[in-house]
This record gives C-alpha cells, structure tokens and sequence, in this order.
C-alpha cells in the first residue's frame, strides 16, 4: 500500500500519470479525443447486452470526501478515482441500466498536486486511496473535509500531520491463497472484492510484520500447509496477524487455522523464531466458521505468554490478540494528548471513560483526574482494563463490564454526578439512547474522540439541541494515505 519499496518482486503499475494510458486498452476501445472537457462522450466503443462504454474528456473541479474526483458527464455528476481538482482526462464510462461506472483511462493535464504513488500495489489494492496525492494536498483535503463537515460548530484546528507518514500500522493481517498456478501467495484482498492481491510489502505496515508473514509463506510448503479457501473449506491456515510493540520492541504472530489439529505445530514455532528471534510470542487462533471475521473464539498460546506490552504516554499497555489498540501510537499520543488537554482537569474531577476498550485512554486521564470511571461491553478488554491498571499502579481508577449508557443513566438515577465524560465510540458512532444517558448524567464537558467524523457530527447535532456547545474542535491524520481522519471535539455544558 506506501512509501519505501522493499525488495519487491511485482513489476511496475500498468496505472500511470499524464498522458500516459491508464491500465491496457480493451479490445474495441477508440482513444479518440473528446470535443470538449464538459464531459460529452466520444461514441459508443462497446456495448454487451445492456452495458455500453464509452470515452469522454472531463475536468475534475472538486472532491468527494472519499477522495474521489468530481466530473460532469451527460448531465450527470461522476465521482472518478485518482483524479485531482484542475486535471483533465480521459475516461471510460460503462452504463448498465441505472448503474454508471467511470475510471481514468488517460490524464491530458495533470495537477501539480499529483504524485507517483510509491506502493506498486497502489491502484490493484484500494487500502490506500490517496497516495496519488502528496503530502501537502492529503493534509489540505483532510483539513477541507473536516472543515466542510464541522461548519456548523465553529473552525476547526489545523490537522495534526505525521512526520514519517508511512510504516506507522502496529497492527497487520495477510490472508493466503493459491494463484492460478496453484503457488501459495499472501497479500491483502482488493478494496470490495474477494480479490487476493499477491504482494510482499505493504507501505503502512510495520516493516518487521511484513518481512515476518513473508517467512511463514516461504515456510508453509516445507510444513506442507495448504491456504484455507473459502469456498470449498479445505486448507489449514487462513491469515496470520502480527502486532508489534512499538516502543517495547515486542512481536505477537497470530496464526489463524481453520482446524485445531496443527501437525507439527512445535517444529513450525522453532523454524520461525529461529529465523526471527524477535518474536515474542506465538498463539494459534481456531475459526473453522463461514466468516468475514478474522479471528475465531478457540485460542491457544504455542510459544511465550500470549500477550505483548508496549508503551503510550508513558504508560505501560498489555495487549492481547483481540484487544482493540489504537494502529499508530505515533498520532494516537498526539490525538490523546489533545483529549486530555480538552477535559481540563485539575485532580479533582470525577472522569468517565465510555467505550473504554483496554484503559488508555481512562488510564492515561487518571494522571490529572481525581477518579476514573471505564465502561466496557466487552469482558476481555474489561479483564485487560484492571490489569493494566495494576500494571501501571493507578489507585484512582475502576473499570466497570457493561453498556456504558445503562450505566450513566443508574449513575443519574442515583443521583451521582461526573464531571467529564470521555467518548471514544465505534465508526457508526453513538446511538441516541447513550447520547441520552450523556444528557441525562449532565458532565459539564464532554470530550468526543470520533474516526468518523460524518457520524460525530450527527452526534454532535443532538448535543447542542439538548444544552451543550461545541467550543474545540482537532482533527488527527491518523491514517496517513488513506481518507480516514480522527477528531477530536470540546463540548461543553451551556
């Protein structure tokens, strides 16, 4: 997906920059120019039953929050990967009934903000969407996206940028395959697809993680360890996920089967550590479900003690397979820096940390906090949650299984009072019945961590109708190459 090649073995993209073709022409395709760049098409070059192609010159004028370039075609507005406001291209449109679909085939003037991306899996993977751009116009688009978004609530802070915006994921998980000449391969699947991408090196990745997965291929027809398929269920091992400590230097290699019986499991575990001895610890994760979900419920450590530390604001972390750990420490002390700043403590408050996960976030907060509250639904990041409070030795904090809004709304009908209320919810972001419990408990400030601003500020809409104010708002390019930005936001009671 980024930055840095690494011995890799693909040959170049057929996607490349001005007026150059992008991808090879297909069999009755016409390159000829467009009268105009409003988007009016050449003719038709194909049609299949219903479906038609056709060229057209364009001129992209703005961009979607995907990072999709706008273009006007037949009356119609198109959205058009890889394309920069101010660039005028060829592309190909298909119609097939209502659908329309359209790509670049051919930049004729390219923007000065265009880049060659660095990843030769780039246009094929789609886990990045913005390494086509720069640095400066990614950090322009992330502070316009959020900018647009948060309009309602005020001017929003310049983004938080990385200085190295690559090799920052602590977390990364390959799937394994057959290609179409039965040769095991390992890579990431297509963006909407069960496309399997046969790569050796993601840009975002922790470098170690990848050279690690690279290994396991190598070593699996030596082990005679056929890939699961999906659509037949026969095979063994279907991904291997691998975190890495960032701080700490410790390595977690998860090895997800499809079958509890790993013959030679022992003679694996040797081979590897031998050939990387910085690994620290080894588990076997079971999922022989029908299942998009990456781990199964059936672990069992094969080498070390099953869990890795590592370090975040200078607080020790202990992280399992399953725990929810923020992917780039790096921007995560910046994002949580920020978060603590926000809630203006002076050692007195009474702090609750909703959607608590393993603690950070709580644990962190304690350091200026009077007492810490965390609620968590899931019991394993809750059992995870007290022992990094031991761990850290946090006197002031406890942490609570259960949904957080039931929990505020007892807190409320007790009578008892919180100060501040940290929120840190999933994509989809909070549902009314907790923002409800938030109203009804009455912190006076609220500190909402969003990695899906769309749904932050819905969230923050029902807020301010229900006697709160937005006075901060911080956005985080957490993400790097990729549209996803984090936002922090400062709400407080009127």
């Amino acid at each position: 997906m980024n930055k840095n090649k690494k011995n890799r073995n693909k040959p170049g993209n057929k996607h490349n920059h001005s007026n150059k073709t992008y991808g090879e022409k297909r069999s009755g395709q016409t390159t000829k120019k467009n009268e105009k760049s409003q988007g009016k098409p050449t003719k038709t070059n194909k049609r299949h039953g219903n479906k038609q192609s056709v060229t057209a010159e364009v001129t992209c004028s703005s961009l979607t929050q995907e990072g999709k370039g706008i273009v006007q075609w037949k009356g119609k507005q198109l959205e058009v990967e890889h394309l920069l406001p101010g660039e005028i291209a060829e592309i190909t449109v298909s119609t097939n009934g209502q659908h329309v679909h359209s790509k670049v085939k051919r930049i004729i003037k390219t923007s000065d903000d265009r880049t060659k991306p660095p990843c030769v899996y780039y246009y094929e993977c789609g886990g990045c969407q913005l390494q086509h751009m720069n640095n400066q116009a990614q950090e322009r688009f992330k502070q316009d996206t959020i900018d647009q978004l948060m309009k309602p609530f005020g001017k929003p802070e310049p983004i938080l940028t990385m200085d190295n915006p690559y090799d920052y994921r602590n977390k990364s998980h390959i799937t394994f395959g057959l290609n179409k000449d039965r040769q095991i391969i390992g890579g990431l699947y297509a963006q909407n697809s069960h496309q399997l991408i046969s790569m050796d090196r993601c840009l975002i990745h922790d470098p170690k993680a990848d050279e690690i997965w690279n290994t396991i291929k190598d070593m699996m027809k030596s082990f005679k360890i056929q890939p699961y398929n999906e659509d037949t269920g026969r095979g063994f091992l279907r991904h291997v996920l691998v975190k890495v400590g960032k701080v700490s230097g410790e390595i977690m290699v998860v090895l997800v089967v499809a079958s509890t019986i790993f013959k030679g499991s022992n003679n694996f575990v040797k081979a590897l550590r031998k050939a990387h001895p910085e690994i620290t610890t080894i588990l076997m994760n079971v999922n022989n479900r029908k299942t998009s979900m990456v781990l199964g419920d059936q672990e069992k450590v094969l080498f070390g003690k099953g869990t890795i530390t590592d370090t975040l604001c200078g607080m020790k972390f202990e992280i399992s397979a399953k725990s929810f750990y923020q992917i780039n420490p790096v921007q995560t002390e910046k994002l949580y820096a920020k978060a603590i700043e926000m809630a203006q403590l002076t050692g007195r408050e009474t702090v609750i940390d909703a959607y608590c996960g393993i603690g950070t976030i709580g644990l962190i907060a304690s350091q200026k906090a009077g007492k810490v509250i965390g609620v968590e639904l899931n019991k394993d990041a809750v059992r995870d949650a007290i022992r990094n409070s031991k761990r850290n030795g946090v006197k002031n904090a406890r942490f609570h299984q259960g949904d957080s809004g039931e929990f505020m709304m007892e807190m409320a009908a007790r009578g008892e009072k919180a100060d501040v209320v940290i929120m840190d919810p999933p994509r989809s972001g909070s549902d009314e019945a907790f923002l409800s419990s938030v109203v009804k408990l009455k912190p006076k400030r609220i500190v909402y961590v969003s990695c899906n601003p769309v749904t932050q500020v819905r969230d923050l809409k029902y807020l301010v109708q229900n006697g709160y104010d937005v006075k901060g708002l911080q956005p985080v390019d957490m993400f790097p190459q990729t549209v996803h930005v984090e936002c922090v936001a400062l709400i407080d009671l009127k």
